[in-house]
């Protein structure tokens, strides 16, 4: 009886043994498991969603091409150099691969909300909130006369300015300013993935002002057509950048602009008259000039009466320059000159400097901002001659975007030769109606040591800058009405 319960105790405890053994090993291989999958160094989200998903992937057919690569592990011979160490397995690699493939998608999520608050910080900076304001309804003495480009501009009334791709006419006999623009006041539709972006045909917008800050709304100096379907300013067609010139033979008020369908496929100037600069203007019709496509346009009325109008060709491959009519209604289809080909330039803004004509293009990219360039001639008909960009001030990015914003117009000041005002505006292709106005100091201010083309025999001239402002405002009595010249 002793023997056989020595016997069974024995038993049992080599079975008590090998269990414990067993359960040992077990945790081990849990353990092992465990800490392949959650290594501590590892701080990684739980998103179930990408576990499923991955899951799928943990025990996958056998494939060769899916093992990892331990070289310090196996000998050029093939044999384990470490017999210790554990061959990696399938499973192994699998695991590694649902490990990296979350560490991956989790650096692209912080990264992308990297961006994300980058992107949020730059827009507030480049659009700050309605509240800050240049607001000419407040009789604020500390304020009055200060430009804050990117701010939202509101009229006398406290309205935002509707006035985009415009320009502005100074009418001497009354020391008034009038500013003209697209109305971008309506919702903002988007043709395509590629960013192409218009707004409804909501008319072009008149400004008044005696002092180039307080503006009052004149209403619509060119109405929209809202029923007929064939006429260019119908809702859903284009119209924009307009420049309006007077003319002393007629009497009239011209206005051109650039005319397109929503697909901008049609590439006409358009042309209207008025007996007031604030309208209301006859549209007369549209038309291809000199044959060619016509898309960012401008027109210039020179110091002798002549009148040119200037815009991107070519699919915006080159610039034509063209002579108005006397009455500046139509364009004279002989004469026609080519320039800047194959530079692809657009949003041309002319003026003109001690006999020397100087010009502002933007590059084409749409709606995104990019590098100014400003170019100069001895005659409207050149040849022209690239100078480089004209921006000054602020950091890299910003003078190598135009501080963020595609020039429209030069603006000459009476009674201070040598200072003008770029007027450009900053696109917000994502809500165009919430477009910005960034109007800056021009100055002339010094010669540039060499032409870019060394070959250009030009005369002297001076460098063109455009200033970056935070805050800024002309020059003290400069609108005192003694000093003004007519123009």
């Amino acid at each position: 009886m002793i023997t056989m319960s020595h016997r069974l105790l024995r038993t049992c405890n080599k079975c008590w043994l090998s269990t414990l053994l067993w359960s040992l090993a077990g945790w081990l291989v849990f353990l092992q498991i465990y800490h392949t999958l959650f290594p501590s160094s590892t701080h990684l989200p739980e998103p179930q969603d990408v576990w499923q998903k991955e899951s799928l992937n943990l025990f996958p057919d056998v494939y060769p091409d899916m093992m990892v690569d331990r070289p310090e592990m196996v000998s050029s011979q093939g044999k384990v150099d470490h017999p210790m160490k554990k061959v990696p397995t399938k499973l192994d690699a699998n695991v590694s691969g649902v490990i990296a493939t979350l560490r991956n998608k989790t650096r692209e999520r912080a990264e992308e909300e990297a961006k994300e608050k980058a992107a949020l910080k730059k827009l507030a900076l480049l659009f700050p909130g309605s509240e800050l304001s240049i607001d000419g309804s407040k009789n604020n003495i500390s304020e009055k006369g200060f430009y804050y480009p990117g701010r939202v501009w509101r009229d006398v009334d406290g309205k935002p300015i509707q006035a985009h791709g415009g320009g502005v006419l100074y009418v001497a006999e009354t020391r008034t300013f009038y500013w003209y623009g697209e109305n971008k006041g309506g919702p903002t539709y988007h043709l395509s993935k590629r960013g192409t972006a218009r707004v409804d045909v909501l008319g072009i917008s008149c400004y008044s002002s005696k002092d180039l800050w307080t503006w009052k709304f004149e209403g619509l100096a060119l109405k929209p057509e809202k029923k007929d379907k064939s006429s260019d300013l119908y809702l859903t067609n284009v119209v924009e950048r307009p420049k309006v010139i007077y003319n002393e033979r007629t009497k009239h008020y011209v206005m051109w602009m650039h005319i397109d369908n929503a697909n901008y496929s049609k590439a006409a100037v358009g042309v209207a008259i008025s007996t007031q600069p604030e309208g209301p203007f006859d549209y007369l019709g549209s038309k291809r000039p000199h044959s060619c496509d016509s898309r960012d346009m401008t027109i210039f009325k020179d110091d002798n009466g002549d009148a040119y109008i200037i815009y991107s060709s070519q699919t915006n491959s080159e610039l034509h320059i063209g002579t108005l009519t006397e009455d500046y209604m139509d364009v004279v289809e002989r004469g026609m000159k080519r320039i800047l080909i194959k530079q692809h330039r657009e949003a041309p803004a002319v003026f003109k400097h001690q006999n020397i004509y100087y010009m502002v293009t933007s590059g084409c990219t749409g709606w995104n901002p990019n590098s100014a360039e400003v170019h100069a001639a001895e005659s409207m008909m050149g040849s022209w001659e690239t100078l480089g960009d004209p921006c000054v001030g602020g950091d890299e990015e910003f003078r190598a975007f135009t501080f963020f914003s595609q020039g429209s117009f030069v603006l000459p000041l009476p009674g201070l030769p040598n200072i003008f005002i770029f007027l450009a505006d900053r696109w917000r292709p994502a809500n165009l109606r919430d477009s910005r106005y960034i109007w800056l100091p021009l100055t002339m201010d010094g010669p540039v040591d060499q032409p870019l083309d060394k070959s250009f025999k030009f005369p002297p001239w001076q460098r063109v800058s455009i200033h970056w402002q935070n805050r800024w405002k002309l020059p003290p009595g400069w609108d005192i009405p003694q000093r003004w010249r007519l123009l």
